[in-house]
């Protein structure tokens, strides 16, 4: 964790977390001095190097407001990409000379346009997973690139007596939003078609209803303002039926 991501979190959290960073035989020492349930457990994953964070917040609310604080750092070398990483096309403000050989080498395309580069297509210089070398990093660096999306991520989570792995509390807030609705969207089809009266069903219920009933006037021909022109259109129809019936076997053609 670098210094000036840890400092960007701990503002975010000031007054709701705080962060504290000992060494494990002080915090093991402190944490069996507290008193608090099931401590031998979470003792046992206190291994290399931690951050402990104390919050009022449940773990899950923790989890999301660490997530939304990302922030984003340069890239060093040895980083590793973690999606495509784009230099845009455009001026990049550089200086023509000894640094285009560095455009070269991440296989950007370039023009000097009023004596600056100028990249003449977005280029992708690192795709997910590759180590970022230390030419690209200070290339990257040079043109403004932050590529590296950091921030501190909840290894262990205690609450309670109950702890709770990093998988657990690592909730995917569109993932979560879509099944509910579509679990809110499946009950409403289903509360619909059974008739299930609420404040959210009755307008589609009573649509259903009238277009239920409207199909059974036009059926048994029960004209109204409502169904006239539905009833009209089926005799129309069945006529223009019969009369295309009629041609095939020959009725109503012309003689010669």
């Amino acid at each position: 964790v670098r210094s000036a991501q840890l400092m960007a979190v701990r503002k975010v959290l000031r007054g709701r977390a705080e962060i504290v960073v000992v060494k494990n035989k002080l915090a093991i020492l402190g944490l069996q001095r507290s008193g608090i349930k099931n401590a031998e457990e979470l003792l046992k994953n206190l291994q290399g190097q931690n951050a402990l964070i104390f919050s009022k917040l449940d773990p899950f609310k923790l989890f999301l407001l660490l997530e939304k604080n990302r922030v984003n750092l340069a890239a060093r070398a040895g980083d590793i990409a973690p999606a495509d990483i784009v230099v845009p096309a455009g001026n990049t403000g550089q200086q023509a000379g000894p640094v285009l050989s560095e455009f070269r080498e991440a296989g950007i395309k370039t023009k000097i346009e009023a004596g600056s580069i100028e990249v003449v297509e977005d280029s992708v210089v690192a795709k997910p997973g590759t180590q970022i070398s230390p030419k690209l990093a200070s290339l990257l660096s040079r043109l403004g690139i932050k590529p590296i999306r950091a921030g501190l991520a909840i290894a262990l989570a205690y609450e309670n007596g109950l702890i709770y792995g990093a998988e657990a509390v690592a909730i995917d807030l569109d993932k979560y939003r879509a099944s509910l609705l579509e679990g809110f969207s499946s009950a409403k089809g289903l509360a619909i078609e059974i008739g299930y009266v609420t404040k959210e069903t009755a307008p589609d219920i009573i649509a259903k209803a009238y277009r239920e009933a409207l199909a059974v006037a036009v059926e048994a021909g029960e004209i109204k303002k409502e169904s006239a022109a539905g009833i009209l259109g089926k005799a129309e129809a069945e006529a223009r039926a019969v009369e295309a019936k009629g041609k095939e076997k020959g009725y109503g053609a012309e003689k010669p």
